[in-house]
């Protein structure tokens, strides 16, 4: 019979660590001043497996997922923390790694899908041409070879007659088609970490329950990493193995989506979990957290979430929370997590 530290054993070996986020920090210059748009963020994203990153708009969630990319605007700025990709045995820090090594790992290593993808998809070129570009870049082929594997990554996330719709432009595609050919060129060349930024926004309920099954099969089939952005609870509690709670830039509350979303350990989770209706009778009460996320100039210097909780006390207006652990494999920055569920 095995025991409880083999299976944890077990389990780290069958999911390492693709990619460690440690303290990263990302500070912006307005025309008022520096503010703090994620503060010391730190999480592991596990081969195999979808971590998912949630909260209200304005947490911090896409600034994390750009800043690990590379993708920062010029006014911000990683000031500290490490971003370690490994893939193939080897890690990187990438936020000490030059533009060329960047460069090196964007696709074959690391990739990301944004939300809107008419926008992300050059709309002069054909797809054909879009997707031929990573193999021709990264893997050396010659135009007609990449144009080929083009084809066979269409058919694989489902575009009808690949063959015919390569030449094709993005405008000429439907909103799930393109979602689909954004994936697939963020999957082409297997990286290890695949950033899934909001990928179902402005889809129907049908076509956002085919693009997350494909990124479920995707992620099975190529032993990815995969982080999912989102605001969506029920897409977390269905899609995802783990979950990352973000508040004003911060880390709130972390571990494997059932437990947390079963017994939250923090105010934030437990208000974003009751939020969702229970009823679907005429008349029936809607929840919501009262007030509203504070503007990034704003954020309390002790307890980010003080001014909405209904568990504050003076020792929250006085002393930020250090996250600790709450549990296997949980993590929770609040001063009284064992009253949250109470």
């Amino acid at each position: 019979m095995t025991t409880i530290a083999e299976n944890t054993a077990a389990a780290v070996v069958a999911h390492p660590v693709a990619l460690g986020v440690d303290g990263l920090t990302v500070d912006i210059q307005t025309p008022t001043g520096t503010v703090r748009a994620v503060d010391h963020v730190s999480f592991d994203a596990r081969r195999g497996e979808t971590l998912a990153l949630l909260g209200e708009s304005g947490c911090g969630k896409s600034m994390t997922a750009t800043a690990v990319v590379g993708l920062l605007e010029p006014v911000a700025e990683i000031t500290e923390g490490a971003v370690r990709l490994t893939d193939d045995g080897e890690t990187t820090d990438l936020v000490g790694a030059s533009p060329a090594r960047r460069r090196e790992l964007a696709g074959p290593s690391l990739a990301i899908v944004f939300q809107d993808a008419l926008t992300a998809l050059n709309p002069v070129y054909t797809v054909g041409t879009q997707l031929a570009e990573p193999f021709r870049i990264h893997r050396g082929m010659s135009k007609k070879q990449a144009r080929a594997a083009a084809i066979e990554l269409m058919g694989r996330v489902g575009i009808p007659e690949p063959e015919t719709r390569v030449d094709a432009y993005p405008h000429q595609f439907s909103g799930g088609m393109r979602q689909r050919l954004l994936i697939a060129i963020g999957v082409a060349l297997s990286p290890a970490v695949l950033l899934a930024d909001e990928p179902t926004t402005a889809l129907d309920v049908t076509v956002q329950a085919q693009i997350m099954q494909l990124l479920k099969d995707l992620r099975t089939e190529r032993d990815m990493a995969v982080v999912l952005i989102t605001h969506d609870l029920a897409l977390v509690s269905e899609q995802a193995d783990r979950v990352v709670v973000m508040y004003a830039g911060t880390v709130v509350e972390q571990g494997p989506v059932a437990t947390v979303f079963a017994d939250p350990k923090h105010p934030y989770t437990k208000g974003l979990l009751d939020s969702v209706p229970v009823s679907a009778k005429r008349g029936a009460e809607l929840r919501s957290i009262g007030g509203a996320p504070p503007e990034l100039a704003a954020i309390p210097a002790a307890c980010v979430y003080q001014d909405r909780c209904p568990l504050v006390r003076d020792r929250c207006r006085t002393e930020r929370p250090v996250p600790r652990e709450v549990g296997p494999d949980r993590v929770a920055a609040c001063h009284f997590p064992e009253e949250v569920t109470a």
